[in-house]
């Protein structure tokens, strides 16, 4: 017995053996570094294809409408495109002390529009534009709150704050606009045209902010793939 055991001994421990014993059960680290390979590969391929579709998105919205440069100036109204963010803004002086500022949001709304004849309606798209007219002396400011529809504005609130945004802890804003003498809104409404605050200045926005909105989408494919292509 001690004959056979003793080359039976001998053989587990050759090389031929723990090479054998190797395949069979090879080192864990190679299986983690197999797998981390195969995770690496499988995100430069979902990364590849998402600057590829961004590219592509980039492309299409070039060719389709590019967006036109932005307008510096409305009328008597300075505009600011504020590039990057949601909103615009127009100034102007009137006068030899008032200062107007209008700070108009991109489209915030719409609501449907019927089309005779046709079965699918279309939207009206809404945004809303504040204006404040102080008099550069440091007292109160007028402040409307107004929308623009495609072709009109329209007055939602008019009341008087503080300068610098101060006012007392629950002021007194008013009553809604259309709830004022109908005489009083129509004189309200001559006050903002002598201003060149009308339904022109409502086309003009509709028709900035078209362009803005694509001149953002853009910018905003163009992050996106700027931080994708960061390695």
């Amino acid at each position: 017995m001690a004959y056979l055991i003793r080359p039976l001994r001998r053989t587990l421990s050759s090389p031929c053996h723990r090479a054998l014993l190797l395949r069979q059960h090879p080192d864990p680290t190679t299986f983690l570094s197999s797998r981390n390979y195969i995770s690496d590969m499988r995100k430069s391929a979902f990364e590849d294809n998402m600057l590829r579709l961004l590219r592509k998105e980039i492309r299409y919205e070039h060719e389709r409408s590019a967006p036109k440069q932005p307008i510096t100036r409305f009328s008597s109204f300075s505009v600011d495109d504020r590039p990057g963010e949601q909103w615009i803004r127009l100034k102007r002086k009137f006068g030899d002390k008032e200062d107007i500022t209008i700070d108009a949001t991109m489209f915030d709304g719409s609501v449907p529009v019927s089309n005779p004849g046709e079965s699918k309606d279309d939207e009206q798209l809404h945004m809303t534009f504040i204006v404040n007219i102080s008099k550069g002396d440091g007292g109160n400011i007028l402040e409307m709150v107004c929308s623009a529809w495609p072709d009109t504005i329209e007055i939602k609130r008019v009341y008087v704050r503080g300068p610098d945004n101060r006012t007392s802890g629950h002021p007194y804003l008013g009553p809604e606009f259309e709830e004022l003498d109908e005489e009083l809104q129509d004189s309200l409404y001559e006050f903002l045209e002598e201003r060149s605050i009308n339904d022109e200045l409502a086309k003009f926005l509709h028709e900035y902010m078209g362009n803005k909105d694509k001149t953002e989408f853009i910018r905003w494919l163009e992050t996106i793939k700027s931080c994708m292509e960061k390695k």
